[in-house]
């Protein structure tokens, strides 16, 4: 597989886990909220959502470096 396809398809994998982990976000915060859930469960749904965000970087600056190298 060539770098260009490579490097399109992991962004695309980026996109999706940005859109997946903000909608998610959300939704729990609206479900937690509704039904008075304690704020532990708000605390963890902040972590697997920076956890997602923080790959997302990750991945998106490797892609940019190794375009750039």
């Amino acid at each position: 597989m060539a770098a260009p396809d490579r490097d399109a398809k992991q962004m695309r994998l980026v996109a999706i886990v940005i859109a997946v982990a903000m909608l998610g976000w959300l939704a729990v915060q609206a479900i937690g909220r509704e039904y008075g859930w304690a704020a532990e469960w708000a605390y963890l749904a902040d972590l697997a959502a920076i956890g997602a965000f923080v790959w997302s970087l990750i991945v998106t600056w490797r892609i940019w470096r190794r375009r750039n190298a």
